[in-house]
């Protein structure tokens, strides 16, 4: 017959009374330890995932006390004892309670408030804003602060700004029916100027072209019009044809809300990118009228290079990128006031840019005309 482990135990014990020695005062303790952990490990006990971040070498003694705090009984994810994690983390229990019941610091007050203001600027901009152009904005909202503070904070609060999708265009096909145009730009692209033409003023170099969008009534145009000198789309028209005329409309649509410089360049490339339906280019007959009638001079890249009209393709990413592919059109009509919304209320306005020093596209045309004002 086979006796059950305890009782085999017992009765071993019982036989061999006399054979081995008593333990000692410390072997009892340490038995007493090895049982405890034997205990822990049995009920499943382990120092929870969540802290491996503060186990690393070099984490500080507030970050494991918050870190406690979070997982401590009745909170969080995970609910442990305090005194066993003060235990895992070889912290002292009192500290911990001592922390708890001081004061926050200046330097976490600072912070949390920080946390609000980075929170407010990414949402004005729509989740757009990553942490340079946060820090920018707040910047202007006089809160003095690095960039790397804005980043740590980004990611703790986990923003993240919404990032192109990559799509696949088709090169530019060339208008064989057009003359000799020629390259008036000449590729002058410094970096400073976030690969756009010089220009000393507005309404000097001007950069356009064109782009479609998907509705679920079908493409939907925009040609746009860009002044080299403050970014600014000074003129845009939308509609569901790629002729001419709609080049033509937002060029038209730019002198007459803007004044343009004798003279002034309107670069472009020689042809489109054109999805079905398509049958406009600026380098049509048509368009070569209306460039003359407004007192302007044409000028074309080279076929198949997107760097000879990277701000027109600079822009027409910003608005896929920021809403385009992020929400669906039904109609045209929607997409139309969308993309004006967008133009009107946020791009021109509102958007800051890298290249103008973190300036709005609206701020350095009105600097400008301030400028002559005073002058």
């Amino acid at each position: 017959m086979r006796f059950p482990r305890a009782t085999r135990l017992t009765k071993y014990r019982a036989d061999h009374a006399g054979e081995e020695p008593p333990l000692t005062v410390s072997e009892r303790a340490r038995l007493r330890e090895a049982e405890r952990q034997l205990r822990e490990v049995a009920d499943g006990e382990r120092v929870p995932k969540k802290s491996r971040g503060v186990l690393r070498p070099g984490s500080s003694t507030v970050a494991m006390f918050e870190f406690i705090d979070s997982c401590r009984s009745g909170t969080g994810e995970y609910a442990y004892p305090v005194k066993k994690m003060c235990q895992w983390l070889v912290v002292s229990p009192s500290g911990f309670f001592d922390w708890k019941r001081r004061p926050d610091s200046a330097t976490h007050r600072r912070r949390d408030h920080l946390k609000v203001l980075v929170r407010e600027a990414f949402t004005r901009s729509e989740q757009t804003y990553g942490y340079r152009r946060v820090h920018a904005q707040l910047a202007r909202w006089g809160i003095a602060c690095g960039p790397e503070l804005v980043r740590d904070v980004m990611v703790e609060l986990g923003l993240r700004a919404c990032q192109p999708r990559p799509a696949r265009m088709g090169l530019t096909a060339r208008d064989l029916a057009a003359g000799p145009i020629p390259d008036l730009v000449a590729r002058d692209f410094p970096p400073q100027a976030g690969g756009a033409p010089t220009a000393e003023a507005p309404g000097q170099n001007l950069v356009g072209d064109t782009t479609y969008i998907p509705t679920w009534e079908g493409w939907v145009y925009l040609a746009t019009v860009i002044d080299c000198y403050s970014k600014m789309v000074i003129g845009y028209a939308v509609g569901d044809h790629y002729r001419t005329s709609l080049i033509t409309a937002a060029l038209r649509r730019a002198a007459s809300r803007y004044r343009l410089q004798p003279g002034a360049i309107f670069h472009s490339d020689r042809g489109s990118n054109s999805p079905p339906q398509a049958g406009g280019t600026p380098t049509s007959a048509e368009f070569a009228t209306t460039i003359t009638a407004l007192g302007m001079r044409r000028s074309v890249g080279r076929t198949g290079i997107c760097y000879d009209n990277v701000m027109a393709e600079s822009f027409f990413a910003a608005l896929k990128n920021e809403r385009v592919s992020r929400t669906v059109y039904p109609t045209r009509e929607h997409a139309r006031r969308d993309i004006t919304r967008y133009i009107e209320r946020w791009y021109n306005p509102r958007r800051l840019h890298s290249s103008l020093d973190y300036k709005t596209p609206q701020e350095v045309h009105n600097g400008w005309l301030n400028t002559q004002v005073a002058a």
